[in-house]
């Protein structure tokens, strides 16, 4: 992941948001990690894996269920 400070961004916006659509951003702030910028595209890909809109009592879902989302949300932090 590419980080630059947010006077960075502010200064080189067409180069930060360049770096944004190959490989997600981050963005800082007094040396903080403030924001994360990616393409829209590897946002759908992130959250789409995760996007379960439908209520289930938690005795009704499996332990594979239950890991599925960490286990998605994982695999895209390691595919960068």
């Amino acid at each position: 992941m590419k980080d630059y400070t947010s006077t960075e961004l502010a200064n080189n916006t067409g180069d930060v948001l360049m770096a944004a659509a190959r490989e997600t951003v981050e963005i800082t702030r007094h040396g903080k990690a403030r924001f994360v910028i990616m393409s829209h595209e590897r946002y759908q890909k992130l959250f789409a894996r995760c996007d379960s809109r439908r209520a289930v009592r938690n005795e009704d879902v499996s332990d594979l269920e239950r890991a599925e989302p960490l286990v998605a949300l994982e695999a895209s932090i390691a595919e960068g």
